[in-house]
């Protein structure tokens, strides 16, 4: 089939590339594809979730109605470290920071009238990933669809939390052991899920450089990498559903070089590891724009941030892309913001023509010179990891936290002095600026999962859950895959708080 000539508003025919390393061959430096955005566009998400599930379903087709391409589901902290919205721990904190799933039911609400093999869906989601991702396979069950078409990611990336962000439950062992059965089990019932999604995202978000964030990134990859190959996995089935999720900061060149270098190293690593199907090099990834960036002061620059950060990400090759709401330094984003955030993204896909070309900054000296330079920095940080052993051992030994603090105070101090302009906040300085609206959320939410709870367990056969917990902690005690009793529980309504107190009394919680 002959290719479709693309001209710019001059008339100027657009080449496929320029130069001559070519994208979509090893090591990907240029892109994983041939063609990129010449093809199609990258998918377009926004990061939603808040209050209910009744309330963020409500959001969810609204952005499905403004031409979002997936779902990304942002979850409440005491889903995320495994709590029931009823449980003492949760009590301020439901409803807040994302949407409060207590079990299936919840689930059920959350994408009532959204069939599952019609969208991708992205679960920001780590410690009880596993228990989100069999809700979500036991809905589509629900709805009839076809386990083998089903798509989306699961965050499910452990080490980051223990390094950056802290919503773990479990020491790193049995970590590291659910998730390498979360791999097994997809790569035969769900093979087009992506099974992790391996994080600098927050390591960037709690102060790290973007060398740091390329460097501890992948030294992640690589463990989790080794830890399925010791499990007996083929490096050539489950490599193919790891995929990564990067920041886009400020610094537009950095930024596209960081994504340029990161896909020219994974290749490399995937390589010297026994990698040999080419879909198995490449390294895939989401971005979001920076949350750390976003100012509360003069809120609306944050629009113009939040279009750098998202032409890097871009100008980088990524494959699917999260806008921040300008408001989301104040609070969760209101409706407003999140659609001038999607509205960004398709104005950069449709009027910016970068996307007329793959790679339009390669072979730019700065650029290539750039890449060239993080790598070998990245590279550094890697060496020290993989000579502490690893990065369940660096994270132990605190290496990469110290790294991120150290990073995280220079940059502040460089912030303080005036070293570093952040323009609204210590320089172009508004006295009289306008205190914006938020959108917040009531305290009154947990007393509405309460009472849901209470009804759920009043109506499902408790002697089924039961049973299917008890099986639950048998087969997280004789090694057997843990996801087929996960999915069995969730069936039967037991609730995540439920699910995770089984493994925790196997398990034990991390203290860190």
């Amino acid at each position: 089939m002959e290719e479709k000539k693309i001209y710019n508003d001059s008339g100027i025919e657009i080449a496929r590339c320029y130069g001559d390393e070519q994208p979509g061959k090893f090591p990907y430096t240029r892109g994983i594809r041939e063609d990129m955005y010449r093809g199609r566009l990258w998918t377009m998400r926004q990061y939603a979730g808040f209050s209910t599930a009744e309330e963020s379903n409500k959001r969810y087709h609204y952005l499905l109605s403004q031409g979002t391409m997936g779902l990304s589901v942002a979850f409440d902290l005491p889903t995320q470290i495994g709590y029931d919205s009823s449980h003492e721990f949760a009590e301020g904190e439901v409803g807040k920071v994302g949407v409060a799933i207590d079990s299936l039911r919840d689930f059920e609400t959350l994408f009532h009238g959204i069939r599952l093999e019609d969208i991708t869906t992205s679960m920001t989601i780590n410690a009880t990933a596993s228990t989100l991702l069999a809700m979500y396979i036991a809905l589509a069950k629900q709805q009839g669809a076809d386990l083998h078409k089903i798509s989306g990611t699961i965050q499910n990336d452990i080490l980051k939390e223990y390094a950056a962000r802290g919503t773990y439950i479990y020491p790193p062992k049995p970590s590291m052991r659910i998730i390498t059965d979360i791999f097994e089990y997809c790569s035969r019932e769900v093979p087009k899920w992506n099974t992790i999604s391996i994080s600098g995202y927050h390591i960037r978000e709690a102060g790290s450089t973007a060398a740091q964030e390329l460097a501890f990134t992948l030294a992640n990859g690589k463990t989790y990498v080794r830890a399925a190959l010791e499990k007996g996995l083929d490096i050539n089935v489950f490599a193919k559903r790891l995929s990564f999720f990067f920041n886009a900061h400020n610094n537009v060149f950095e930024e596209v070089a960081k994504f340029r270098a990161a896909r020219r190293m994974w290749a490399h690593m995937t390589k010297s590891l026994g990698a040999t199907d080419p879909q198995a090099q490449m390294l895939r990834f989401h971005t979001q724009t920076g949350g750390s960036t976003l100012t509360a002061q003069q809120p609306e620059n944050n629009i113009i941030r939040v279009t750098m950060q998202a032409m890097a990400a871009v100008m980088g090759g990524t494959q699917s892309l999260h806008t921040n709401g300008f408001d989301e330094a104040l609070s969760l984003p209101t409706e407003h913001a999140a659609k001038i955030a999607l509205r960004t993204q398709q104005i950069v896909g449709y009027e910016s023509g970068i996307t007329q070309t793959v790679d339009p900054l390669g072979g730019s000296y700065y650029i290539e010179s750039l890449t060239d330079e993080l790598e070998k920095m990245a590279y550094t940080y890697i060496d020290a990891i993989d000579a502490m052993g690893g990065s369940v051992a660096a994270i132990e030994q605190g290496y990469m936290q110290e790294q991120i603090a150290r990073s995280a105070y220079q940059y502040q101090k460089q912030i303080e002095n005036n070293e570093k302009i952040i323009v609204g906040v210590n320089k172009y300085t508004d006295m009289d600026e306008q205190v914006k609206p938020v959108f917040k959320i009531d305290d009154s939410i947990r007393k509405v999962q309460m009472a849901k709870l209470d009804q759920l367990k009043n109506e499902r056969n408790n002697t089924d859950v039961e049973a299917c917990l008890n099986r639950l902690s048998e087969a997280a005690k004789n090694g057997n895959n843990l996801m087929p009793h996960i999915i069995d529980s969730v069936e039967t309504y037991a609730t995540l708080g439920e699910i995770a107190n089984e493994l925790r009394k196997v398990f034990g919680e991390y203290k860190g």
